[in-house]
C-alpha cells in the first residue's frame, strides 16, 4: 500500500549546493541552495529567488561558483543558508569560510569545500527564479582525488538535504556499477 503525500519536491539525493559570488566591490558572499542540478554536460541549473544578495551579485558579475556541501562543513553550509547576505555582510567570515578567486571566472572559490564548479551566468529569470550557468571548470581539493587523478566521492563526503524531514544526510557507500549491473536484464 502507498500513502499519498501531495505535491512535494521530494527528489533524492538533493545535494547541498553553496553558491558564491562577488559583489561589485569584490566582497564574497555565498548562500545554500537546495534546488539545483546539472542541465547537460556543461551547464548547471539553480532555482534562486531574486531577493538573495548572492543572486544580485551573480547578475552584477556574470559569474559564480557552486560548491558541494560536505560532512565536515555541514553547520557552515547551513549557516550561509540561514543568514542573509543582505543583513550579515561578513557571513563567510563568521562561519570560518575562506575564499580565493577562481582562475576561470570572476567569482570566489570556498577553500574549505573540496569541490567547486566555476560558472559563467547564461541566464536568470526573476519571475521563475531559474538560473542557468555554463560550467567552465571544476576544481577539487587534492585530498578528494584518487592516485589516478579522478574525483574520490568517498573522500568528498557530500551531504544531501532531506526536504521531508528538514535534515542533512551523508551520502552512503557504493552499491553497484553504473552502465553495467543493469545489463543482466538484457
Amino acid at each position: 500500500m502507498r500513502k499519498n503525500l501531495g505535491a512535494k519536491p521530494y527528489v533524492y539525493p538533493q545535494v547541498v549546493l553553496v553558491v558564491a559570488a562577488y559583489d561589485e566591490a569584490g566582497t564574497p558572499n555565498a548562500m545554500n541552495a537546495a534546488y539545483g542540478g546539472v542541465a547537460g554536460s556543461n551547464k548547471i541549473f539553480l532555482c534562486l529567488s531574486a531577493n538573495h544578495k548572492t543572486v544580485k551579485n551573480i547578475q552584477a558579475k556574470g559569474a559564480f561558483t557552486v560548491s558541494v556541501g560536505d560532512e565536515a562543513h555541514m553547520a557552515e553550509c547551513d549557516y550561509v543558508g540561514v543568514a542573509s547576505g543582505n543583513n550579515v555582510p561578513n557571513k563567510l567570515e563568521k562561519c570560518g569560510f575562506h575564499t580565493e578567486k577562481s582562475e576561470f571566472v570572476d567569482a570566489p572559490v570556498i577553500q574549505e569545500l573540496p569541490l567547486a564548479l566555476e560558472c559563467k551566468l547564461i541566464s536568470y529569470d526573476p519571475d521563475t527564479h531559474y538560473m542557468f550557468g555554463e560550467i567552465v571548470n571544476v576544481s577539487v581539493d587534492e585530498k578528494a582525488v584518487t592516485p589516478e587523478g579522478a574525483l574520490d566521492v568517498a573522500k568528498l563526503a557530500p551531504i544531501t538535504y532531506d526536504n521531508a524531514n528538514k535534515a542533512y544526510l551523508a551520502l552512503g557507500q557504493k552499491v553497484g556499477d553504473a552502465f553495467s549491473d543493469g545489463k543482466k536484464f538484457q
